[in-house]
Parts: C-alpha cells; sequence; structure tokens
C-alpha cells in the first residue's frame, strides 16, 4: 500500500516542486483532502475540484509558472496602483497575480456581485468555493444559453454597474468568463479587473460592453453599446 506521501506524489507528478509544495501545505492545513479530475486545463492554469473532509467540493486553481503569459500579466499590473512597488521579476508578477485574483473576488461580493468566494491562496494556489449542485460544476454562459436572455444580459450589466461602482472593470468579460448557474450570471477569473485609475480602465470597459453586446446578438436580443456604456456609468 502506497504511503501518503507516495500517493501525492503520483498523483500530483503533472506540476513543479515548488508547486506540489503548495498544495501539500494547503492539504496539511485542512482546506481539502485531494485534488480530483481537471474542470479546465489551460495555458496559464489549470482547475480542479477537489474534496473536503465534510465531502463538500471546493475549486483549486492553479497557476502554470512555466507557461503563464507574463507579458499579458504585466501589462495589466505595471499601472495597478496597488501594486505600484513590485519589482518586475516573472515569479513576483504570477505571485502578485494570485493575490490579485482574490483581492478583486472580495471587492465584487463586497460591491454585492455573485462571484465565487475566495477560500484563500497560497503562492500560485487559489482556493475557490465550487459553484454548482453536487458534483455537477455550473456551465460557461458559453455552454448554457440563458432562456431569458434579455434578463440575462440585463443581470451581468447591473452587476458591471456595481463593479464599476466599487472602482473596478472586469476587463475581460465575456462567453468565457461567466457561468450560468440557475439562469444567473456567476463572473469568474477576475486576476484581470483593475481599478479605474488605471490609464485603460475605460478601454477595457468599452471592450468589455462591446464583446458582451456582440455576444448577445448573436442570439437575437436587442442591444446598444452605447447606451449600455450610459448605464454602467450611471
Amino acid at each position: 500500500m502506497a504511503k501518503p506521501g507516495e500517493k501525492f506524489k503520483t498523483e500530483h507528478s503533472v506540476f513543479d516542486a515548488f508547486t506540489n509544495r503548495t498544495l501539500f501545505k494547503l492539504i496539511t492545513a485542512g482546506h481539502f483532502r485531494g485534488l480530483e479530475s481537471p474542470i479546465s486545463v489551460g495555458k496559464e492554469s489549470n482547475i480542479f475540484s477537489a474534496l473536503k473532509e465534510d465531502g463538500t467540493r471546493i475549486i483549486v486553481k492553479v497557476y502554470r509558472l512555466e507557461t503563464c503569459d507574463f507579458n499579458t500579466m504585466n501589462s495589466y499590473i505595471k499601472d495597478d496602483p496597488r501594486y505600484e512597488n513590485l519589482r518586475l521579476s516573472k515569479r513576483k508578477i504570477i505571485l502578485a497575480w494570485v493575490q490579485r485574483e482574490y483581492r478583486n473576488l472580495m471587492l465584487a461580493r463586497e460591491a454585492g456581485i455573485v462571484v465565487p468566494l475566495p477560500i484563500t491562496f497560497q503562492n500560485n494556489v487559489l482556493l475557490l468555493e465550487f459553484i454548482g449542485r453536487g458534483d455537477e460544476i455550473a456551465p460557461k454562459l458559453k455552454d448554457k444559453i440563458p432562456k431569458d436572455k434579455k434578463k440575462f444580459f440585463e443581470d451581468i450589466m447591473d452587476n458591471l454597474k456595481k463593479l464599476y461602482q466599487a472602482g473596478i472593470v472586469h476587463a475581460d468579460i465575456s462567453g468565457f468568463n461567466i457561468l450560468n448557474f440557475e439562469e444567473n450570471p456567476v463572473f469568474i477569473d477576475m486576476s484581470q479587473a483593475t481599478t479605474l485609475k488605471h490609464p485603460d480602465a475605460e478601454r477595457y470597459l468599452k471592450r468589455d460592453v462591446k464583446n458582451l453586446c456582440a455576444f448577445f446578438k448573436k442570439y437575437k436580443v436587442d442591444v446598444d453599446e452605447e447606451e449600455t456604456l450610459k448605464k454602467i456609468r450611471g
């Protein structure tokens, strides 16, 4: 019978030693028992569900240290006043990126926006609330079009307005970064969200609105970019 350490090594052989040590610390701290099957595997991060001791699930988001797009991350973070003293090294940028997603999710929740509860983070690993029922995670908007498309669009815009009033723009909103959980939108992937003090904040907002309007127009929803921008800005 394999020892716990050997079992951990086998299950986590896909990760580098630094990430494995981080995951092991989070497991020994009691946050979860172990990783389940991957939910998504991307260039920058791997997302897993994980079981807790009580049988409930959380999300484990692991940023890949070797394949993250450092230049894109740096373009968002270098003008963020919250990180103005950050020394530019690839690893420090990635670790700050994880912290940034945690902070942005907390700010979004404080603003009354439905996002996964950020549980904790350590190094390049972020733990999040599992959004779904049982072992079935909520689908992304692109994979499950809502029945009442107009209402869903308006709910998204209300959330973007709340975010804007809190001094933040999402900066990467799309059908990939919104979950459709029981016909209600849930924003995810908040690492690139930035404050209105960022010099590109308005450009990011316009891009978000343009992308969403284009998405919903494909499904015959009557939306207007300029009117939507006015509503978000209040």
